[in-house]
């Protein structure tokens, strides 16, 4: 997948704020292996004062806000804290779910293996909205809007409800493939060995953000789906409706 310019990935700019659309397959802070690129390293090359507001996942897409100045950095996290910010995401996941505006309310807690889990004794308080959106023949897309910003909040509060987010290979997501919805129909390349999926990583995408305060506003800002997320989902609408 070719990653844009930061340049090409700005969606929005005023003052020291700016809104960018993060591809996916790309940290938003430098990593551990040498060698990899990372969001941040990719902003400053572009002006040495950004600074990513919040994170998303490595292999989640979409928006994210990046502050310029000291000032505007402390307004966006003092927004966080007070849970003036709104986050939508868009997530793709394996079956027929239909949630209208469900409050999925569960406190999360950090597993010894690293891993996120639900956690009533130790956990922290976490609450996501979720709605679907579409529904496939073997999929649904749901929109979440979590309030809290716990690691990993929406995936965790969806396998919670057995719901799991395509190719999401820590919580049991399975990637989906092209035979299992063409069935009898589907016939693989003399060439091809192994089936590709028709998405290799975590089907979800931060789709909008905004800020209402009366510190800071910051207008309702979308991200347009990266390329394999798009894809896919015309893949469904045409083999899978």
């Amino acid at each position: 997948m070719k990653r844009p310019s930061f340049e090409d990935m700005v969606l929005w700019q005023e003052g020291d704020l700016l809104a960018v659309n993060k591809p996916p397959l790309i940290a938003t802070l430098d990593e551990r292996t040498p060698g990899n690129s990372s969001l941040l390293r990719l902003a400053r090359a572009w002006n040495p004062a950004l600074t990513p507001c919040h994170r998303l996942d490595k292999e989640t897409s979409g928006v994210m806000l990046f502050a310029g100045s000291d000032e505007a950095y402390r307004s966006v996290a003092m927004a966080f804290e007070k849970r003036q910010v709104n986050k939508v995401y868009h997530a793709l996941v394996g079956g027929i779910h239909r949630f209208d505006n469900q409050a999925i309310d569960l406190p999360l807690g950090q597993g010894r293996d690293g891993s996120v889990r639900v956690d009533f004794r130790n956990g922290k308080s976490a609450l996501t909205y979720v709605n679907s959106l579409a529904y496939f023949r073997h999929f649904t897309l749901l929109e979440c809007r979590p309030v809290t910003g716990r690691t990993h909040q929406i995936r965790v509060h969806l396998a919670s409800q057995n719901c799991l987010i395509v190719a999401d290979q820590v919580y049991g997501g399975e990637f989906p493939l092209l035979s299992a919805i063409k069935g009898r129909k589907y016939r693989m390349s003399k060439n091809q060995e192994l089936e590709t999926p028709m998405m290799r990583r975590l089907a979800l995408h931060a789709h909008a953000v905004s800020i209402d305060s009366p510190e800071l506003q910051v207008p309702v800002i979308e991200a347009p789906y990266s390329r394999d997320f798009e894809v896919l989902l015309r893949l469904l609408g045409k083999y899978d409706s």
